[in-house]
């Protein structure tokens, strides 16, 4: 494994909080590369952590898909495979459709105000060229519809895909050589979610998952190939 960047935790949160967190800006940063090795000594000692926090912050990742545990074998950091990226494309987008289904007949004005005041956090993240920022904005305008559509499982499932979306967003980005979607990608999206068309928000659920992902593809087929 190679030199980490990493710091002693602060105590401000919980230590698993706190170890995921880093863990996992390691390897969206790609300083843990696809298919390292996490040896539990080095990794507490870097953090400055007992190894029980950190197995509990590397199984949270495990159950998010971006680590991976080989019975036998050892803990990896996951592989990025173009099959791996399909799924989650084809996977994030019967979620989004079933949660508009959902809450299509709860919008009020509150979930309009939200829709609009998230836009304008990610419409500012993109035209500051703020790379973090315009993925950490990009997801919370997409949390919207989970948020107010009253199904706790979905939410649930919504939550342990944010990860594997960090990941895919920071590929984006490298993909596309910028910090995020253009600024009037998500136009649409939030205009089509406050209007009287069910049918046409959900086909631009799927038109809009697809903005992009050949070119990703392509990037993570490389990736595949070099490995």
């Amino acid at each position: 494994m190679s030199v980490l960047n990493l710091k002693p935790i602060h105590k401000n949160r919980t230590l698993r909080a706190n170890v995921a967190e880093q863990l996992k800006d390691a390897i969206i940063s790609g300083d843990l590369p696809p298919g390292t090795k996490l040896v539990e000594s080095q990794l507490s000692s870097l953090l400055g952590v007992s190894r029980g926090p950190l197995r509990e912050a590397i199984s949270q990742l495990v159950d998010q898909g971006l680590i991976e545990s080989i019975p036998y074998t050892g803990t990896y950091v996951a592989n990025i495979t173009v099959t791996a990226i399909q799924e989650l494309y084809s996977f994030r987008t019967e979620l989004e459709q079933f949660a508009f289904k959902l809450v299509w007949g709860k919008r009020d004005d509150a979930f309009f105000n939200e829709l609009d005041l998230q836009l304008k956090k990610l419409t500012q993240a993109v035209k500051d060229n703020d790379r973090s920022a315009t993925i950490f904005e990009e997801l919370e305008l997409h949390n919207v519809v989970y948020k107010h559509c009253g199904h706790s499982l979905l939410q649930d499932s919504w939550q342990r895909l944010r990860g594997r979306l960090h990941l895919y967003f920071t590929l984006h980005q490298q993909a596309h050589n910028r910090a995020g979607p253009l600024i009037s990608a998500h136009d649409k999206y939030v205009n089509l979610a406050k209007s009287d068309s069910l049918e046409a928000m959900l086909d631009h659920v799927t038109e809009h998952m697809q903005q992009g992902y050949n070119k990703v593809e392509q990037l993570v087929s490389g990736i595949e190939s070099n490995n």
